[in-house]
């Protein structure tokens, strides 16, 4: 789970190509997706441009947090990997269509039951100490995150791997336990040096950038990483990641030219952006929500769920704190991943005071009751969002009190020790819609709202096994059902991702992921 950021704090989800997957037959991938045709794709430049190019030069990037792991299978924050992406590699890599292609692996077959998927390895890749990548150095990655040592997967996809060999230094064969539909994407996990122990210190990856310095609450730093394997990428020499979670400091910053480039950055405050920068606008594959902490009372009773449900106006929100720049959303999928989103569920629960107030009183509570509602101060989105919430809610006798509180408290506090009443967050988009659902599954670590439905544990199950496209899009919109009719949370919207740039700086690229890629911009002449 990962998050957030003012227009928003979240982490994201993704358009998906499981296609490959879904065959019966023996399936060979190659050379379609490969990297070197991946970074001459859209951006706020073209190919053209990029001939136009001028080859090094350095920027700043604002971020608004702190990693919470430099270690790539260690880290759950959407904010790390937007920033360590440039650093690290998997087998396979994501585009900005959501579509993932071979990376460190130059092609692989999937065996006709799906079982056994063989990978042979691009030749020619490093590490960034200068050591040549082999086949040891991802079994040891995959083994470490499916918990082979300690009997502890660090990512869920990982568990249900059966064995990992490497007949020679080029090839890497996985062996699941049983079919797992979504296991292709999960393969864009970082691989690291095989016995390295110091990836929270100094991480190395075979990434376009390299790790320089991390000060915390300050910038992380990279640099350009001379051997990457794709030519003339990246062009930049240098990259920094400042942490200023404040939006105004943020803007202060931009606009006197000790930043370059804004991501998420506020509707209203494109306005105030002179003609030395421009901006793009587009919806992003996130979901944020309100949560309830449904262990808890009132929030364990249906009928309180579903009253503040029918209480929240969704539409004053989007227009109010986005500024009409986001897409009302009904449960946990976003339109982006259209295959599988499961349209007319943001009709579900119409703006209604009277049935607010009568599922209140059918609850026991008809003179309403006192809240907290916990909000992560640094994304000012999400505060903004709650401040609104807190009038709407007040309508029905509800009363609110927002807590805010660091960003580090929020992940120790409400996302690992589910210690809350209601919180409003945003959770990233992921390649494969079982990574988006699979957080409310009863049993699941990172199910951090306490739901539970033995029918939505089933069909999340065989979601998970089903090869069959159709069949498998049509077991994660009952899934998306499920969420709505036991009123999970209050789904509000996904807001449209904002960043501004100078004008200088060519070939941005927006992802249905939390991610920036530094790897094809380069500054125009």
């Amino acid at each position: 789970m990962k998050k957030i950021n003012r227009i928003f704090s979240f982490m994201m989800i993704s358009v998906l190509l499981i296609g490959v997957l879904s065959a019966c037959s023996s399936s060979k991938n190659e050379a379609e997706g490969s990297p070197s045709s991946a970074v001459t794709g859209k951006g706020t430049g073209d190919a053209g441009k990029a001939a136009e190019a001028a080859k090094g030069g350095s920027i700043v990037v604002i971020v608004p947090q702190d990693p919470d792991y430099l270690d790539p299978h260690l880290a759950v924050a959407a904010g790390t990997s937007e920033m360590m992406f440039n650093v690290y590699e998997g087998l396979l890599k994501p585009n900005e269509k959501g579509e993932v292609y071979p990376a460190i692996a130059e092609s692989y077959e999937i065996s006709k039951d799906g079982l056994t998927y063989t990978f042979k390895l691009r030749q020619g890749v490093k590490f960034h100490n200068g050591n040549p990548l082999t086949a040891q150095d991802v079994k040891y990655s995959y083994d470490r995150l499916a918990g082979k040592d300690t009997g502890k997967p660090l990512q869920p996809a990982f568990a249900g791997i059966d064995s990992i060999t490497t007949p020679d230094d080029h090839t890497v064969v996985i062996k699941l336990k049983e079919n797992n539909a979504s296991f292709l994407t999960s393969l864009i996990a970082a691989v690291i040096p095989k016995n390295y122990q110091d990836s929270n210190k100094k991480p190395i990856g075979t990434g376009p950038f390299k790790f320089v310095e991390y000060v915390p609450g300050q910038r992380l730093v990279l640099e350009k990483n001379p051997d990457y394997y794709v030519k003339d990428v990246p062009k930049l020499d240098k990259v920094e990641f400042r942490i200023i979670p404040d939006q105004e400091a943020a803007l202060l910053a931009l606009k006197s030219g000790e930043a370059d480039i804004f991501p998420r950055i506020g509707t209203e405050k494109l306005d105030e952006l002179g003609d030395d920068f421009k901006s793009v606008s587009a919806p992003q594959n996130l979901v944020q929500l309100m949560t309830f902490n449904i262990a808890r009372k009132p929030f364990n009773n249906l009928k309180v769920r579903q009253a503040i449900n029918y209480a929240i106006d969704k539409d004053e929100i989007i227009n109010g704190v986005a500024l009409g720049k986001g897409t009302k959303l009904g449960s946990n999928m976003s339109p982006i991943m259209s295959k599988y989103y499961e349209a007319g569920l943001e009709d579900t629960y119409k703006t209604n005071l009277d049935k607010a107030k009568s599922l209140l009183a059918e609850a026991g509570y008809k003179d309403g009751f006192s809240t907290t509602l916990t909000v992560p101060s640094n994304y000012k989105f999400h505060v903004d969002t709650a401040q609104v919430i807190v009038q709407q809610l007040a309508k029905v006798g509800i009363k609110v009190k927002i807590v805010p509180v660091e960003w580090a408290v929020w992940l120790s506090q409400v996302y690992q020790g589910r210690d809350y009443d209601m919180t409003i967050i945003g959770l990233d988009g992921k390649l494969d819609p079982n990574d988006i659902l699979n957080k409310y599954v009863s049993d699941s670590k990172n199910n951090f709202f306490n739901f539970s439905d033995p029918a939505y544990d089933k069909v999340l199950k065989e979601g998970l096994k089903e090869i069959d496209p159709e069949k498998r899009a049509a077991l994660y919109k009952e899934a998306q059902k499920i969420l709505t009719n036991d009123a999970a949370a209050v789904y509000i919207m996904d807001p449209n991702l904002n960043v501004a740039l100078k004008k200088n700086i060519e070939g941005y690229k927006q992802y249905p992921l939390y991610v920036q890629d530094i790897s094809t911009l380069y500054l125009s002449k």
